[in-house]
């Protein structure tokens, strides 16, 4: 268990963020990967949506993570129809939490945010073992969170509109890129969750904010 959680600081080469506003809450991630020093990708997704309600960010082994987001993404699509209702976000972390929990003498070498609506904009966070918080403000994971973490605690205030959130998420995960070697790409993966469901911004769009 101690091996795992060192090897993290190679395997944790990346940066997510996660901000929530007042009727929206915003998932952001840069978009490198890396195998040890080598760049492998600078276009992945570190963002995946779960339900039309739900999207949650990764940092990580690539393998764990993906396996955990397709047992998440299944799982939703089988609680929808036995239920005849979308999985809440509540549910969703919990049972994040009881997979990860189960394989704690083994953990998936990976760690997650996860936004959601319910009524409300939610934001979560979870460890390698499953355990889980509700964010009331913002939160990173990565390599390059101390950075975003900064950056945040000086431009967060309470009751944001869903277009400043997404600003100073991209925001964050800029300041990161520009000085963790580990977080990088040609862009920033952005959702933003609201009443309106879990949507993927366009590339155009996450481009005015980089560029502010």
């Amino acid at each position: 268990m101690k091996d795992a959680i060192e090897d993290r600081k190679l395997n944790f080469g990346t940066t997510t963020v996660g901000v929530l506003g007042k009727e929206a809450v915003v998932l952001a991630a840069d978009m490198k990967a890396t195998l040890g020093n080598i760049v492998s990708d600078t276009n992945i997704s570190k963002i995946y949506r779960i339900n039309n309600r739900i999207a949650i960010t990764i940092a990580g082994g690539v393998g764990d993570a993906l396996t955990v987001v397709r047992f998440l993404q299944s799982h939703a699509r089988l609680f929808e129809i036995e239920r005849e209702s979308p999985m809440t976000t509540k549910a969703l972390i919990t049972f994040l939490s009881n997979i990860l929990n189960s394989n704690r003498y083994f953990p998936f070498q990976a760690f997650f945010i996860v936004g959601g609506y319910n009524n409300k904009p939610e934001l979560y966070t979870s460890d390698l073992v499953g355990g889980f918080n509700e964010v009331d403000k913002f939160t990173s994971t990565g390599s390059g969170f101390e950075l975003a973490y900064g950056f945040l605690e000086e431009e967060f205030k309470e009751g944001l509109s869903t277009e400043k959130a997404t600003e100073i998420a991209v925001k964050a995960v800029k300041v990161a890129k520009k000085r963790d070697i580990y977080t990088g790409g040609d862009s920033v993966k952005v959702f933003v969750i609201s009443k309106d469901g879990a949507k993927e911004l366009a590339r155009k769009e996450v481009e005015k904010y980089l560029t502010a």
